[in-house]
């Protein structure tokens, strides 16, 4: 199938190919009716994979692949400063977002991750600067953050058609000129004694995710009793929705559950890009899935920073049943 390409296709989540969008966007001349014949088949592709698995994969995304080399090269050094340096560049004590550098608690089920980067658009009301070093972080992680804006924007408009919404629907209900999207660069360590568990299995809360790891692997998505392994492609970024698209498209899109398996012998290093909105968003399933189609809305009208804010609790006061752990499924119609 044109557009379609790469081995994620074996296990069942395809890599899809950007190329004809971008070719688009650069006034390449290409006849139209291929463009559309292209196009048309990449949002079947993507269309079946978010109400399948909630995962895909794209190349030829229009970031740069040095640039992402890049982006490993200065995360790994940075992680590699002492303990004290890297505290320097800490999320403020109580702070609503954990803007800065990171390490889960101990006793946090994650603890094995440790180490992170929680990084803002700088118009966000909680940025923090980023770290003084090494030298050229800054430059390349705001570089990352514009090219995996810039991507993003494209994924959204791919997401809103694959849906068979009205062009821009999706942009204006998901307020894409918010400052409240962020990044994550991660370090996890390997796997020792026996202990796997890089990141707990769960579901992201925002819009969609966009990430780009290494060669290590260890992404795995939960599909029909099993896991799934998200096989690094080369150059490849990851693509997955949230658990917004979810109650937006009224379950059309599945917000998928995934973990993170450190590996033995080597570190797993990625970056990721959260589409969120703004925490006073009110959320509920759009019209086009519920009354335009006879169909009755499977979730209830939420604020989105509540929905956070529950998640947040259930990290800090792990309930003592699994049944009591928050999802989105929270604010289900029965």
């Amino acid at each position: 199938m044109a557009g379609i390409s790469g081995s994620g296709a074996v296990s069942g989540i395809p890599v899809v190919d950007l190329s004809t969008f971008l070719a688009e966007n650069d006034g390449a001349a290409v006849g139209d009716e291929i463009r559309n014949q292209k196009k048309k088949a990449i949002m079947e592709v993507v269309k079946e994979a978010c109400s399948v698995y909630g995962f895909f994969q794209i190349v030829n995304h229009g970031v740069p692949l040095q640039l992402m080399d890049r982006a490993f090269q200065v995360s790994a050094q940075f992680f590699d400063f002492p303990l004290d340096e890297k505290l320097t560049f800490g999320s403020r004590p109580g702070a609503t977002l954990p803007a800065g550098y990171n390490r889960h608690p101990f006793d946090c089920p994650d603890k094995h991750k440790n180490d992170y980067l929680f990084l803002l658009r700088p118009s966000n009301p909680f940025f923090v600067a980023y770290p003084a070093k090494p030298p050229h972080l800054r430059e390349v992680a705001e570089e990352v953050f514009t090219s995996l804006i810039e991507t993003g924007s494209l994924i959204e408009g791919i997401i809103n058609d694959s849906l068979g919404l009205p062009c821009g629907l999706l942009k204006q209900e998901l307020d894409s000129d918010s400052s409240w999207d962020f990044m994550l660069a991660h370090r996890y360590f390997p796997e020792i004694d026996g202990v796997t568990n890089g990141l707990t299995a769960h579901e992201d809360s925002n819009a969609f995710t966009l990430l780009f790891q290494d060669d290590v692997g260890g992404l795995e998505v939960w599909r029909n009793g099993e896991w799934i392994p998200v096989t690094p492609e080369p150059g490849a970024i990851v693509v997955n929705v949230g658990d917004l698209i979810q109650v937006l498209s009224n379950n059309k899109f599945k917000s998928a559950t995934h973990r993170v398996v450190r590996p033995k012998g080597k570190s797993r290093y990625s970056y990721t890009y959260f589409h969120s909105v703004s925490v006073e968003k009110l959320v509920e399933p759009l019209p086009q899935f519920t009354e335009e189609v006879g169909e009755l809305p499977k979730y209830r009208k939420f604020r989105f920073g509540e929905y956070l804010h529950l998640k947040k609790m259930g990290v800090v006061h792990p309930p003592e049943r699994p049944e009591d752990i928050i999802h989105v499924t929270h604010y289900s119609i029965n």
